[in-house]
């Protein structure tokens, strides 16, 4: 796939500019039991691969809503490339629940066929560069579809890590012809843990190639030296400041399906539908602007 295709045409056809939630095991029941006004809902890739009573839920929940499959499990920065075996089962799911929206990180997570239960940085360096670009390739073509490649929290830098994330991030955009799936906690998180600025990491992403964004809590810990970290654990609901960037990047990106995440401390659905009710006012106050300023 060549740099001069437009992904977000076709990726955001199927998946509504609205806001969604990710659903996890718990809710399964509860969405068909109450059937929730909700624009569109995200799963993990990989807890639905093994089929199974999870499968069956997704697929009568896929009947009544439009569906995106995220990944955590390809580990597309190895210089080894994604496992044939855990890439060919994504491709099965794929033409079973034919998801609206495909998408997998910015980091690595395997070496030597052993997996690391985390999201571990890249060192930004044009080597790492054409490996991530190489294996994102590889990946769409395989799966015969653009991907969406989302920029991870992070904890720990390379003291080699001459390309900023946000170019690194937009250099895999252009050269592969990926979208950009942007995190705008985990911009928030990192900016604040590393020292960067925010601000200007959403503003150096090209708007073109945002096709979605994701929302969610985090802690911050107290380590008890003086130093404070924050850490993504998607364990509550968006604080102030996240919001606050996410109006930044809705005016800047334009309104792009937003999913809110919630993977630890599960609350009731409701919990959930209020957080996603909260993007959607901000949606539909960054559409009237836009058209006021049509006008």
């Amino acid at each position: 796939m060549s740099s001069s295709s437009t992904p977000k045409a076709w990726a955001t056809a199927p998946i509504p500019a609205t806001a969604g939630i990710g659903l996890r095991f718990c809710h399964h029941q509860p969405v068909l039991d109450e059937r929730p006004s909700v624009g569109w809902l995200e799963v993990h890739t990989e807890n639905y691969m093994g089929g199974g009573r999870p499968l069956a839920y997704l697929d009568a929940i896929r009947r009544d809503y439009p569906v995106s499959l995220h990944g955590v499990g390809l580990s597309l920065g190895s210089a080894e490339g994604p496992d044939r075996v855990h890439l060919e089962r994504i491709k099965r799911l794929v033409e079973r629940i034919e998801p609206g929206l495909i998408s997998e990180h910015l980091s690595w997570s395997m070496t030597g066929g052993v997996y690391v239960a985390d999201l571990l940085p890249l060192p930004m360096t044009e080597e790492a560069l054409a490996v991530m670009c190489r294996n994102v390739a590889h990946v769409q073509e395989h799966l015969g579809r653009p991907i969406l490649v989302e920029n991870p929290s992070s904890y720990l830098r390379y003291r080699h890590s001459p390309i900023p994330e946000w170019e690194f991030l937009a250099a895999v955009a252009r050269h592969t012809g990926c979208s950009i799936l942007c995190d705008v906690n985990n911009i928030f998180v990192s900016a604040c843990n590393h020292g960067f600025d925010a601000h200007r990491y959403l503003r150096a992403l090209p708007p073109e190639s945002v096709s979605e964004i994701h929302l969610a809590g985090h802690t911050l810990k107290d380590l008890g030296d003086g130093r404070k970290i924050r850490i993504d654990d998607h364990g509550a609901r968006v604080c102030r400041d996240v919001w606050h960037l996410y109006d930044e990047a809705v005016a800047l990106f334009g309104p792009v399906p937003t999913l809110i995440e919630w993977d630890t401390d599960l609350p009731p659905l409701a919990v959930l539908l209020d957080e996603a009710a909260m993007a959607e006012r901000r949606l539909n106050a960054a559409r009237g602007a836009g058209n006021a300023d049509a006008r």
